[in-house]
């Protein structure tokens, strides 16, 4: 069964603040006691953290909406409700989180323990002593919580890994890799034997080592989603060595150099900038019968072709004899070392928009919009307004006089007029209907 997860789509909905109160001091020897309610805790923000014990979304299956407590209520003698904890939610290293609803990739989870605020809780609303004023000392006006935000999210996981495995399927990549890493891979003979991304970490004797992936195989049109070229391609794109894995076995001499441009072509259809990682190129199955005189055929190929800008190292191992793989690995390291990490946000220009976090563009979005229904029933909307609306405490009449000056600041009257409305028009805000009074 394949138990691997590397996307996801989870809901998020963030605490609403608590809400302010009304009240007043009622003390002996204080007839004239002043406004002393509280204002509402914050509610809880939902953050996403890194677990390096993860390496799947796997637990994301079965759970996929996510909802934080709301703050405490204000309380009298000016005492502000208690504020939610955050829900914290953990996911494995090399997670990437995309806004559903704006496409916008809004957080890169790359590094130990890195937080971040996927949903922010709502502020407390302030209670009534934040209203009292010269004209007038005793506010009956208090706000309910912020609402917290709500988002609908995609994680994706790309696997970290230093170097990547990559060639055609059934070339030798899962036997390297369990050769040379704890690692146990399904190996067998046929195509695709790789589903998903295997992870293993090479030890040296020197001391030094990595982390090594086992890439799922690659074929013509994967640049453009055919077998498993996708998955393969996202999970690419963190290494910093490639290991061009090439099979010399074949009873066509010219099959290996054929293959080998093909998956350059894939790699340069789906991000040029790959082909700027350093490379070696891994002749394997050097154990069997045509292998020898396949390898010079292909070098001769290599030699003649004019459109590389330079020629390739070429190392043959056999992964099963396990000639050649300790030196490979040493050859690995070395190139690691003086090999930079790559930045997974800018390694092509043309990608930079998608993948930087920015938050939407609110300059050009009206603070309300009017419609009607077809009962007649004007209707009014826009996330500024209904904001102000979810804030406003409608059980006093004072608070509900505040909101009626706040729309009217807003234009909200003199749009609707424009719109054509009569007096005594019934205004709907989401479940609240009023009538309309010139």
């Amino acid at each position: 069964m394949n138990m691997f997860v590397d996307q996801i789509k989870i809901e998020v909905h963030a605490g609403k603040g608590g809400d302010g109160m009304v009240a007043f001091r009622r003390e002996k020897y204080v007839p004239n006691g002043g406004p002393a309610g509280g204002d509402g805790g914050r509610g809880g923000s939902i953050i996403l953290k890194v677990d390096e014990g993860l390496r799947t979304l796997m637990d994301f299956r079965y759970h996929r909406i996510f909802k934080a407590k709301n703050g405490g209520n204000g309380m009298s003698k000016q005492m502000t409700g208690p504020s939610a904890e955050d829900t914290i939610i953990a996911v494995p290293q090399g997670t990437t989180v995309r806004d559903l609803d704006t496409g916008e990739i809004i957080g890169d989870l790359v590094e130990k323990d890195q937080e971040l605020v996927v949903a922010k809780g709502g502020r407390g609303g302030r209670g009534n002593i934040h209203f009292a004023s010269a004209k007038n000392p005793a506010p009956e006006i208090a706000e309910n919580g912020e609402p917290g935000e709500d988002h609908y999210l995609e994680l994706e996981l790309k696997m970290l890994a230093d170097v990547g495995l990559i060639g055609f399927p059934s070339v030798g990549k899962s036997t390297l890799l369990s050769v040379v890493t704890g690692a146990k891979p399904k190996i067998a003979a046929y195509e695709f034997t790789t589903l998903t991304p295997n992870l293993g970490m090479v030890m040296l004797p020197d001391g030094r080592d990595f982390a090594m992936a086992d890439m799922p195989g690659l074929i013509e049109g994967a640049s453009k989603g055919v077998g498993l070229g996708l998955k393969f391609l996202r999970h690419i794109e963190r290494t910093r060595v490639l290991l061009h894995l090439v099979d010399m076995s074949s009873e066509d001499p010219h099959q290996a150099i054929e293959r080998y441009r093909q998956i350059n072509k894939e790699l340069a259809n789906y991000d040029p900038e790959l082909l700027k990682r350093p490379q070696i190129v891994v002749a394997t199955k050097m154990d069997l019968p045509n292998s020898a005189d396949n390898l010079a055929a292909f070098k001769a190929d290599l030699a003649a072709d004019k459109t590389l800008e330079k020629q390739p190292e070429i190392f043959p191992i056999s992964a099963v004899t396990h000639q050649g793989v300790q030196q490979l690995m040493q050859l690995t390291a070395d190139l690691l070392d003086k090999t930079p990490a790559f930045d997974s946000e800018s390694h092509n220009k043309e990608l930079v928009a998608e993948y930087r976090a920015a938050a939407p563009d609110k300059k050009d979005e009206a603070d309300f919009t009017i419609t009607k229904d077809e009962d007649g029933t004007w209707v009014l909307g826009g996330e500024k307004l209904i904001r102000l609306f979810k804030m406003t405490d409608l059980t006093h009449e004072e608070s509900q006089l505040r909101f009626a000056r706040q729309l009217r600041h807003m234009g909200v009257d003199d749009a609707l007029r424009a719109k054509g409305v009569q007096d005594g028009d019934l205004v709907r805000i989401e479940k609240f209907v009023f009538e309309f009074i010139q």
